[in-house]
């Protein structure tokens, strides 16, 4: 066993709101400015934070969650990952301390930190506050164990950062700069969180005022040599194998743009060609596929078009009913359905492959992390076994399916999903990894229907 280095560092907050993905991209661009090579990650389920990373970068970023996954699973994925003489950020989720359930750290950025042995830097926004600054900052050093070496203040003036800077030495922690206010920078949030790096025009430019800003007002030098304390970690050993000819069309647009890459990469190690199409764009699906993957996303905001793509619905809907191996998340599950209805009425038919109705609300279902017990064999899991997951949406459908009993840490359950043999169909999203024998049985039913359309 050998072990490599792995500069990293975790960046953390103080709570949903304090300006850690700003801090973030800031950050990567910045350094990417030097010269150094980097790799983004992220704690926790999400997927748009990860697409920021990868505007940031134009490389992909990894979700490392503790739910999902154990320590070595999340160690690994970091040393597969950060490069050669680069270095891994790791943004945050929510604040420093917080887990799966109100009551406990398990899979919060502290976890994750301890448990990869990386040193992690707080963010600060100050707003409202002066000396209290310094109780709050004490009680995040000083609550649990943790990682934390120093902090970053977001969204003040080069006037009261010297102020707030002799606050936190006098706590102990060290000051690693400040970002000023920039509201041109600033990105709008809805219903799920920020939009998507994609949708933003000018990104790319205010990605690099961000990154100009932080290479004045930040010590990246002082932030890389941090980087450079983390332990070494062990050295992965990546399999790839390439036995069988197996292509997945995977659904890649505005409308469906939810996807961990982490599950694409694995697919590919598994020896599938992944082949990416439109639902919004393009006429029917590619030719010769042997399965079908349709990801999570905004496809209430693009249902008008998405309903007028006729014959992408149709060809969807044979597709599916001649057994081409499906997976279907979230979105893509609403996509399945027989139609989507938006917030403000309108209703518009989608693939009808699942005889039930989409409908948009102003407040979040069934969400959260969740342990899924099949109840019965089907494409993604026999009888009896578990898959964690995680469900995030504002739809309600009238029917969710019960091939799945799903379960929060907190004992709230439900039942969740359409699933045989050749489909799977639900709200909850899967993370591969979670249960490692999804992929190959996944794709032993891909390879049996023969890419035949």
């Amino acid at each position: 066993m050998s072990y490599i280095e792995c500069p990293r560092l975790l960046i953390a907050g103080t709570n949903s709101g304090c300006g850690k993905t700003t801090v973030v991209n800031a950050l990567l661009r910045a350094i990417q400015k030097k010269g150094i090579s980097l790799c983004g990650f992220k704690c926790g389920p999400d997927y748009i934070d990860p697409m920021f990373h990868k505007a940031a970068l134009n490389i992909p970023s990894y979700n490392l969650d503790l739910f999902f996954i154990n320590e070595i699973d999340c160690s690994n994925l970091l040393a597969k990952h950060i490069p050669q003489n680069g270095i891994g950020i790791i943004e945050g989720v929510m604040g420093l301390y917080d887990g799966i359930s109100g009551t406990t750290d398990i899979a919060s950025s502290a976890h994750l930190a301890m448990a990869t042995s990386t040193p992690s830097v707080l963010v600060v926004r100050p707003k409202g506050q002066s000396l209290s600054m310094g109780a709050m900052l004490y009680g995040f050093k000083n609550f649990a164990s943790n990682t934390l070496k120093g902090v970053i203040f977001n969204g003040i003036s080069s006037g009261m950062y010297p102020f707030y800077k002799k606050i936190a030495e006098q706590i102990g922690l060290k000051v690693y700069g400040y970002l000023p206010e920039i509201k041109q920078t600033e990105i709008p949030s809805r219903h799920l969180g920020l939009v998507t790096a994609d949708e933003i025009s000018d990104l790319q430019k205010n990605l690099d005022i961000l990154a100009n800003e932080a290479l004045k007002t930040l010590d990246i030098d002082g932030l890389m040599e941090l980087s450079k304390t983390a332990t070494k970690l062990c050295k992965p050993e990546i399999i790839t194998k390439k036995n069988k000819s197996i292509r997945i069309a995977v659904a890649k647009d505005n409308a469906f743009c939810f996807y961990y890459q982490d599950n694409l990469d694995l697919l590919e190690e598994y020896g599938a060609e992944l082949v990416q199409f439109s639902p919004l764009y393009d006429s029917s699906l590619p030719e010769n596929i042997n399965g079908l993957y349709i990801g999570g996303g905004y496809p209430e905001l693009y249902a008008k078009e998405l309903s007028q793509n006729k014959s992408m619905l149709s060809n969807i809907k044979t597709a599916i009913k001649n057994n081409l191996p499906t997976i279907a998340e979230c979105g893509g599950f609403m996509y399945l359905q027989s139609s989507i209805t938006t917030l403000d009425g309108y209703t518009y038919n989608m693939a009808d492959v699942i005889k039930t109705t989409a409908k948009m609300t102003d407040k979040l279902q069934n969400f959260g992390y969740i342990t899924m017990t099949s109840q019965k064999d089907c494409l993604i899991a026999k009888k009896g076994e578990n898959i964690r997951s995680h469900e995030f949406h504002y739809s309600l459908s009238e029917n969710s399916g019960d091939a799945f009993y799903a379960e929060k840490p907190n004992k709230k359950s439900w039942y969740a999903a359409y699933a045989d043999d050749t489909l799977y169909a639900g709200y909850p999203h899967l993370y591969f990894r979670a249960n490692k024998e999804i992929i190959p049985r996944f794709l032993n039913f891909c390879a049996e229907f023969g890419g035949n359309l």
